[in-house]
């Protein structure tokens, strides 16, 4: 049976004066069998449920859920139609900016620009702009804010307009908190209730996202994940999530955390288990008794970090804890027990025992996780903390070429950076003393980022660990760049109430912002002494901070090495100022007493740590919440346009009219083969959005750079490549230009260069494209395995777009990145059979051609012509990862917005 009417599937559920109806999982067919289901698909056949339309939605989707059962994997297509959607400032500007461009296409072809508008709740947190310029003094937060918002002027103001033009739009103003925290300790419901023709309804909490990790409200009970900005458009406009119904990977956790284990130690170990499982495009979810001793705070670190480990989420089910959670952070006692009733009801409450059925499983007793770092460049990169010194020492980032190497050493070969320096290291003067810095010196040491500041027991530790410091006479090393970026208001809150917040800071961790930080490449610059030292002899230096990202190139441009650790450890690195100190058996430094201090006697014990946590009180979070849409006197200041679409300014170096719609007619064109394209990049594994599109510093000579410098931009007034994604002419420009993204099509190269063929000519990559832009030719990107990992950035697809790149050719894609090509009209294609770029031996001067384009199907095989600069020619078969339908559909418009454009006209 494929149709049926959604409200033969209500009941209704009373909680005092209140009845609520809901579409109830238990009426429909194969209800018992429906039963074993992960409840994280539970969720997905409520929406179904709830969205039966025989549409969009036919009870032969729901159906397959029981098919699913069978093998539990199943190759339906379905359409989710998340509650909301949630996005930070760095995406939301761009989506902002679209919906505007969108509202000028309307007019133009005739339609009502008031239909361009979000049907969802939308929230946007300004959280991705402050910049650690100032720190270690007591004055750093107001000089960072003072400073975020004269750069931010522009942005800002266009996002009030969208605030005040748009329905259903709320924006959380600078110096609020980290999108995700906010999300989890305020926006977030687990149950969702909403009006409907005047019926109160009650259903789950969904959301899609505009960052990658909106995963950590999964820790809550809320079934939500990254999307990429346009994506996130469109489900606000009204259209589904099309996607297939996922592989469901069962993570059983069993026994406790150990005496001085962590939550990060934790989400680190069950990063590397998920990654070497293979996750990528599964749901995770989380069962077991172990969860009863798992604190939600320490699940909102596990489900945060999701993107690292592959999953489209990591989702844990309703419970006791979450009840709990719920209460402390102020939500109301109707609001608990609407949850509670309602998750029951459903089958979606956890019950201990629970064995649903999964694809596959893993399981870990987290009585054997051992402290531990994660890196040099990749989060899954696990490393016993004995073992940090040895894993920096054997890092692939240590090499350099012959040139360096010669000069360095005075010979050929090739070593570690830093082998020919003197053991003393680099002099510089600071504060008027002078020291030396050292290969592996930490120079950056920042307690950030919504993975570990949303929870009490890390930070805690962190202020405990900082007090036991001081007290034996330590201070942090002085070529060290310390900070303190909380998630949220309460942390600081927090921190006062248990005595600790001082101590942090006498040893330089003073409140920096409210905001992402470092975590996200807004370091700020080094002090100019160190940063010379760097420059000087190449040093290779690193960073340690309580993140989830540590690309290459991400978190500082002069800093090589990046390593996620908890905040304790990353106090405890400070103090330490090196890598290369072993911190199970060197000392810290030495106390005032003469004596070594060792990392065992500042550790705090569990007990005291949650004596600590037991400070956190609810009030804190109702006090910080309250007005959370207000903000401060400099943002109520803002002058706001009242018209329906945008007044473009020519002149704006931060908001400009896109190009996606100017030409754009009622109906789409043919798709065209792709003839004779060359060549703009060949990557290699792993390359990242981060590559792709950066969101740290823009460099004066760059394209994007000599754009600014043309309008009159100071370098100092350059911001950052993320606070100007609402111009895509600075985007584009910087569309593969990270400084350390390797095109393998130059020899040992590192930056955004390639060659531009017949000529041979060495170029930026933005100055070939247009070069062949000009010259009429297409162009293609090659890439290996993991391509487009990472951030869920939609200027990596769409600056990938405007540089006119048809096709994206890799071994494997991450899940958000093939979507927002396709999103932006770019076709996803896979090797097949074992070919890539290296057993093909690509040169570069190659052209290829793409048949077949207008005729494609989901998955559909292609052929690939390759013509070799000899004139000889060779065929190849390639996979089309457009995976859906709606994919399709989207792709023949080319691109989703065109697509809604089109259908609201």
């Amino acid at each position: 049976m494929s149709s049926g009417s959604a409200t033969s599937f209500t009941d209704h559920l009373t909680l005092g004066n209140q009845s609520y109806l809901y579409y109830s999982l238990e009426k429909v067919p194969d209800a018992k069998a429906l039963a074993r289901l992960p409840k994280s698909l539970k969720v997905l056949t409520e929406n179904l449920l709830r969205n039966l339309d025989n549409d969009t939605v036919t009870l032969d989707d729901i159906g397959a859920m029981a098919d699913w059962l069978k093998a539990g994997r199943t190759e339906r297509e379905i359409a989710f139609r998340p509650i909301r959607v949630l996005m930070q400032d760095f995406t939301g500007v761009p989506a902002v900016v679209d919906l505007a461009a969108m509202r000028d296409a309307v007019k133009r072809l005739g339609g009502e620009v008031e239909r361009v508008n979000p049907l969802s709740a939308v929230d946007l947190v300004i959280d991705h702009s402050v910049m650690v310029d100032a720190f270690a003094d007591d004055r750093s937060f107001a000089t960072n804010v003072d400073m975020e918002m004269a750069r931010n002027g522009e942005r800002y103001a266009f996002l009030r307009w969208g605030q005040k033009t748009f329905d259903n739009f709320r924006v959380v103003p600078p110096g609020t908190g980290i999108c995700h925290q906010v999300n989890l300790e305020y926006l977030g419901q687990a149950v969702w209730q909403q009006r409907q023709d005047g019926t109160l309804i009650a259903c789950p909490d969904t959301l899609v996202g505009t960052d990658s990790h909106t995963t950590m409200i999964n820790a809550l009970g809320v079934l939500g994940w990254g999307v990429g900005g346009i994506e996130a458009e469109a489900a606000m406009l009204g259209q589904p999530v099309s996607m297939l119904i996922p592989e469901v990977v069962g993570f059983k956790l069993s026994g406790k955390l150990r005496e001085g284990i962590t939550a990060t130690d934790l989400v680190l170990t069950v990063v590397q288990m998920l990654r070497r499982k293979g996750v990528v495009g599964k749901f995770v979810e989380f069962y077991g008794d172990g969860l009863a001793t798992l604190p939600l705070a320490d699940r909102a670190t596990i489900a945060n970090m999701a993107p690292e480990y592959g999953a489209t989420c990591g989702f844990f089910p309703v419970d006791e804890e979450t009840l709990r959670y719920l209460r402390l952070t102020g939500r109301s006692e109707e609001q608990v027990g609407l949850v509670e009733a309602y998750s029951k009801a459903q089958g979606l409450w956890r019950h201990g025992g629970d064995e649903p059925v999964f694809t596959d499983t893993l399981s870990l007793d987290m009585n054997e996780v051992e402290a531990c770092l994660a890196g040099p460049k990749r989060p899954q990169d696990r490393v016993e903390l004995s073992k940090v010194p040895e894993a920096f020492g054997l890092s692939s980032e240590l090499k350099v070429d012959s040139s360096q190497q010669n000069r360095l050493e005075g010979e050929g070969g090739q070593t570690a950076v830093g082998a020919g320096q003197s053991l003393a290291g680099t002099a510089f003067s600071l504060n008027g003393q002078t020291h030396r810095l050292q290969d592996g010196a930490v120079v950056i040491a920042a307690i950030t980022s919504c993975t570990n500041t949303s929870n009490p027991s890390v930070l805690m530790a962190a202020g405990l660990l900082a007090k036991a410091a001081v007290e034996k006479g330590l201070t942090r090393a002085p070529w060290v760049k310390s900070s303190l970026a909380p998630g949220s208001k309460v942390v600081t809150d927090y921190l006062k109430q248990a005595g600790l917040m001082t101590w942090l800071e006498q040893l330089g961790f003073y409140l920096v912002g409210y905001g992402c930080t470092t975590c996200i490449g807004n370091s700020g610059p080094l002090p100019e002494p160190i940063e010379q030292a760097i420059k000087e002899d190449d040093i290779t230096v690193a960073s340690v901070l309580s993140g989830n990202r540590n690309f290459e190139g991400r978190i500082h441009p002069l800093v090589k090495t990046n390593w996620l650790a908890s905040p304790p450890l990353v106090v405890a690195y400070a103090l330490a100022g090196s890598m290369k100190v072993d911190l199970t058996r060197d000392p810290l430094g030495t106390g005032k007493d003469g004596k070594p201090v060792y990392l065992k006697d500042i550790w705090p014990s569990q007990q005291a740590i949650a004596e600590a946590v037991e400070q956190v009180k609810s009030e804190m979070f109702s006090k910080e919440y309250a007005e959370v849409f207000d903000g401060d006197e400099r943002w109520q200041a803002i002058a706001v346009e009242g018209s329906s679409t945008f007044n473009w300014q020519a002149d704006s170096s931060y908001i400009q009219h896109p190009p996606y719609f100017r030409t754009m007619g009622k109906e789409p064109e043919p798709v065209e083969d792709i003839e004779q394209a060359r060549l703009l990049a060949i990557l290699g594994d792993s390359v990242t959005t981060d590559h792709i599109s950066p969101a740290g510093n823009i460099k004066a000579d760059s394209p994007a750079g000599q754009y600014l410098q043309s309008l009159g931009v100071e370098r100092k007034d350059f911001n950052s490549y993320g606070s100007r994604r609402g111009n895509h002419e600075v985007m584009m420009r910087g569309t593969f230009a990270n400084i350390r993204i390797r095109n393998l099509m130059l020899d040992g190269v590192e930056g955004g260069e390639t060659r531009h063929y017949p000529s041979g000519e060495q170029l930026a990559i933005y100055d070939a494209a247009m070069r062949y832009e000009k010259e009429g030719v297409p162009l293609v990107v090659v890439a290996g395995k993991e391509y487009g990992t990472g951030s869920s950035r939609d200027w990596a697809a769409k600056g990938t777009r405007l540089l006119g790149v048809r096709a994206v050719i890799a071994e494997s894609f991450e899940r958000i990145h093939r979507s927002n090509l396709i999103g932006m009209g770019v076709v996803p294609l896979e090797f097949t059979g074992g070919d890539s770029a290296a057993g093909l031996e690509l040169k570069g001067d190659e052209r290829l051609s793409i048949r077949g384009l207008n005729a494609l199907t989901p998955g559909k095989t292609l052929k690939v012509q390759i013509e070799d600069a000899d004139g000889k020619s060779r065929e190849i078969e390639v996979r089309c990862r457009i995976d859906t339908g709606n994919e399709l559909t989207y792709y023949r418009h080319g691109g989703i917005l065109h697509y809604v454009i089109r259908k609201m006209l």
